[in-house]
């Protein structure tokens, strides 16, 4: 059965995919036409093709770990697409799609999870953080740059991206604190996906969650998080709300993990595959598809170019991962510092003596020597 209900949960599209007129809501996306449609599903699509391709190559020893996110597109990229370049994004580990968004390339998704790095990306290249896996953590991050952006007097948003077992943290709960008594222009987007790892969202939520920010003085909206239209609306909402002084928005899209918490987890050990069966007739692509066909957008062309590109996404990403170089052992101790530190020479040279112990000459000799 459904953890959540629905009933006060904001829904444009049914999991049929028919449209539900909202006079409050639909304002915020009677911009997008039949392309803008096709796009968004074409996004869905080709995340979901990226997150299946990592996680077989994660299954094939190719990568450690990999954090699905099946079932979660429509949250990610209604949420993603709504926000500007400048807009900063602060997310767990999980938010491949809005990376996707960000313009994240390909390789810098997988490099962490390869082992090869110990950062995927420059965050300023994107506006996106690098992934935090301490839960909650980035909600404080993002509290205090929406903080650095109202100093600057600047319209930019900051957003941090969660999920509902997150919500059982401090971190999360301060970051609530501090934005509502600065009123900084930060949203708190929190993915319900109805599983903690292995606890089920009813264990530490007794009512929605999007019910308690208000105790904190942040309003919040709750929205069908497979519904990629609901779900930009909301976010433009919040943005808007941001931008103009109203301060900080908390969302809840109450959406589902179909696969596991991370490709370490079996999620047949705790969850009832009837629940699977039931959020699998919510599916956020299926819907967004039947909505198309019904305005005549869903062709044979669209069909053909998505697959297209969610073929080429794929073989890219592979390729990319496959061929990353091993990094050299030396170069662990670059970049620690900005200036050069003693403790850190000290170390590396210690560590030098040992990699030509084992005649490992020429690793001892490579790296960035500061």
């Amino acid at each position: 059965m459904l953890l959540v209900p629905f009933e006060d949960a904001i829904q444009l599209l049914t999991p049929t995919g028919e449209r539900i007129g909202n006079p409050a809501i639909d304002p915020w996306i009677a911009d997008l036409d039949a392309a803008a449609l096709a796009d968004l599903y074409e996004d869905m699509v080709v995340v979901r093709r990226i997150d299946a391709e990592a996680t077989a190559l994660q299954r094939q020893g190719q990568l450690g770990l990999w954090p699905p996110l099946l079932g979660q597109e429509a949250a990610q990229i209604g949420s993603g697409r709504a926000l500007r370049p400048d807009d900063f994004v602060f997310s767990s580990y999980r938010e491949n799609a809005v990376a996707y968004c960000r313009g994240v390339r390909l390789a810098d998704l997988t490099r962490v999870w390869r082992g090869v790095a110990s950062s995927g990306w420059n965050p300023y290249d994107i506006n996106m953080a690098t992934p935090q896996v301490i839960i909650g953590a980035q909600t404080l991050h993002a509290t205090g740059y929406a903080l650095g952006i109202q100093a600057d007097g600047d319209d930019s948003v900051a957003i941090a991206y969660f999920g509902d077992g997150a919500t059982s943290e401090g971190d999360v709960n301060e970051a609530l604190v501090f934005a509502a008594t600065f009123q900084a222009p930060v949203i708190f987007f929190c993915q319900n996906n109805h599983w903690a790892i292995s606890e089920p969202v009813g264990l530490q939520a007794h009512r929605p969650i999007a019910d308690r920010a208000p105790g904190f003085g942040i309003p919040s909206l709750r929205v069908d998080g497979n519904d990629v239209l609901a779900v930009m609306a909301a976010t433009r909402i919040a943005l808007d709300r941001a931008r103009t002084g109203g301060g900080p928005t908390f969302i809840e899209a109450v959406t589902y993990r179909m696969g596991p918490h991370t490709t370490a987890d079996d999620p047949t050990r705790y969850r009832d595959p009837v629940e699977l069966e039931e959020w699998g007739a919510r599916d956020p692509i299926a819907r967004l598809a039947a909505y198309l066909r019904g305005l005549g957008g869903f062709t044979p062309e669209l069909e053909q170019r998505v697959s297209a590109k969610a073929d080429a996404v794929a073989v890219e990403l592979r390729a990319a991962t496959i061929s990353m170089p091993d990094p050299e052992p030396l170069s662990v101790f670059d970049n620690v510092y900005a200036e050069p530190n003693t403790t850190i020479e000290r170390e590396r040279e210690q560590y030098t003596r040992y990699l030509q112990s084992l005649g490992e000459t020429d690793a001892a000799t490579q790296g960035d020597h500061r």
